[in-house]
C-alpha cells in the first residue's frame, strides 16, 4: 500500500519547502504540482499562447513530457526549475491553472505517480481533488503579510530586487483568483489538518506533519 501525503495552501505559504523536507525525511517522492502549473504558464508565455485560447494551451500541455529529477522539474528534457520561479510566471500562473482541461491532464499525471510511489504532493487542490482519499492531508497557511515577507526575502536573497508592497498585492490577487476560480478552487479539505505557520519556524511545521505521518505508519506497521 502506497502512502500519499497531501499539503495544500495559498501562495507563498511554504508548501514546497516543507513538502521537500518531509519527502527527504521519509524517503518519499516529492511532486511539486505547483511547478507543473508554473511550467505550463512559462511555456505558454514563451510561445505567446494566451490563457484564453484553451485549445492551444491544451495542445501545448499534451506535448509536455514532465518529470522531476533531484527535486527539479524537467520538461521536454530541459531543466526549467529556475525559470518557473520568475515574478512574471508567478503573476500569470493562476490564469493557466484555472483552466479545467489543463487541470484534468495534470491531475491524471499526478494520480498515476501516487499510484506507483510513496509521494508527498503540494498544491492548491491536492487534498480535495488529486489525493482526496489520502488520510494524510494538511492545509498550510499564514497571513498574507507573513507570506509576502517570506517571498520578498527569498527573491532578494536570490538577487531578484522587488518591492514588498508589490509582492503583497500579488499574493492577495493570487489568493482571490485561486479561491474563486470555477475549477478546483483553493479550499481546505474537511478532514485536513490546518497549520497556521505565521508564528512557526520550518522545523516546527515539519515536526507537526512528521508526527502525524509517523503515527499513521505505526498503525500500518511499516515503521
Amino acid at each position: 500500500m502506497n502512502i500519499s501525503v497531501a499539503i495544500d495552501g495559498p501562495a507563498a505559504a511554504g508548501k514546497s519547502t516543507i513538502a521537500n523536507i518531509i519527502a527527504k525525511k521519509f524517503k518519499f517522492m516529492y511532486i511539486n504540482t505547483g511547478s507543473m502549473y508554473r511550467a505550463v504558464a512559462l511555456l505558454c508565455m514563451k510561445n505567446e499562447v494566451d490563457y484564453k485560447d484553451i485549445n492551444q494551451v491544451c495542445d501545448l500541455v499534451k506535448s509536455m513530457d514532465i518529470y522531476f529529477k533531484n527535486d527539479r522539474i524537467i520538461v521536454n528534457e530541459q531543466d526549467l526549475e529556475d525559470e518557473i520561479r520568475s515574478v512574471a510566471v508567478s503573476n500569470n500562473v493562476s490564469n493557466y491553472a484555472a483552466i479545467k482541461e489543463v487541470r484534468t491532464i495534470l491531475v491524471d499525471i499526478q494520480q498515476k505517480m501516487s499510484a506507483k510511489y510513496n509521494v508527498v504532493m503540494d498544491g492548491r487542490d491536492i487534498g480535495t481533488v488529486v489525493l482526496k482519499n489520502s488520510p494524510l492531508k494538511f492545509f498550510l497557511t499564514a497571513s498574507a503579510e507573513a507570506r509576502a515577507r517570506r517571498r520578498y526575502l527569498e527573491l532578494n536573497n536570490n538577487g531578484i530586487l522587488v518591492e514588498y508592497n508589490n509582492i503583497l498585492n500579488d499574493i492577495i490577487k493570487r489568493d482571490y483568483i485561486d479561491s474563486n476560480r470555477k475549477e478546483s478552487p483553493l479550499k481546505m479539505a474537511q478532514d485536513a489538518i490546518k497549520i497556521d505557520s505565521s508564528g512557526l519556524s520550518i522545523d516546527d511545521v515539519v515536526k507537526i506533519i512528521s508526527d502525524h505521518i509517523k503515527r499513521y505508519m505505526a498503525e500500518l506497521k511499516v515503521i
